[in-house]
């Protein structure tokens, strides 16, 4: 998937979030993703966090650490 298009997905679910209380919106958005991304978008997501990729809200990286990761193949 395009970069720009992923990080704007993730942005999307981050602003519903940002309408509950401020102690769940970094759960909803971690749960939304893990229940509802493919392992190849969540693995893309991780990759663009770890490569520094700027446009992300602040409500998806303080999710990430809570997103379920994607298991690696052995």
């Amino acid at each position: 998937m395009a970069p720009d298009k992923l990080v704007y997905m993730a942005n999307q679910i981050a602003t519903f979030f940002k309408s509950q209380p401020k102690d769940e919106g970094a759960t909803g958005v971690a749960g939304h993703i893990s229940d509802f991304w493919e392992p190849r978008m969540r693995k893309q997501l991780f990759d663009l966090i770890a490569a520094g990729h700027d446009g992300f809200d602040p409500l998806v990286l303080e999710a990430a650490p809570l997103i379920r990761k994607v298991k690696e193949p052995a």
